[in-house]
């Protein structure tokens, strides 16, 4: 009896694991691989953004010593390359277009417009004249 019990159990438990008609893809939250290198680019400049901010003004300042410029210099060099902020691209969430971003909306224009024409966006109007 508790043989017949552990088979069934064992076919129901794969049954339920199996994808039906009904479940549904989980998707990332990200809409394509560059969004989410850029991401990860973002996460790098706040752990070390500072910091190389920091080395850099103490490599460019000409007053200090030349040996505490030249140790701040190899420091910078230490650090990951992405942790440079100008590595960061703005880009639109819904599709990730690097160009023509609406900074305030992180919306591409062409996203942007179409929400605001069908009245997506609260408080945003096209201009008519």
């Amino acid at each position: 009896m508790n043989n017949i019990i552990r088979t069934s159990l064992s076919i129901y438990s794969q049954a339920f694991k199996q994808p039906t008609v009904f479940s549904q893809q989980v998707r990332n939250k990200w809409v394509d691989f560059r969004q989410k290198k850029d991401a990860r680019k973002r996460k790098t400049v706040e752990d070390y953004g500072a910091i190389r901010m920091r080395l850099n003004v103490l490599r460019k300042n000409r007053i200090i010593p030349m040996e505490l410029q030249e140790a701040a210099h190899e420091d910078v060099l230490k650090q990951p390359r992405d942790s440079n902020f100008t590595r960061c691209q703005a880009r639109c969430v819904l599709t990730s277009r690097p160009r023509g971003v609406l900074f305030r909306w992180r919306l591409s224009r062409i996203v942007f417009r179409h929400l605001a024409d069908y009245n997506k966006m609260s408080g945003v109007q096209r201009a008519m004249w």
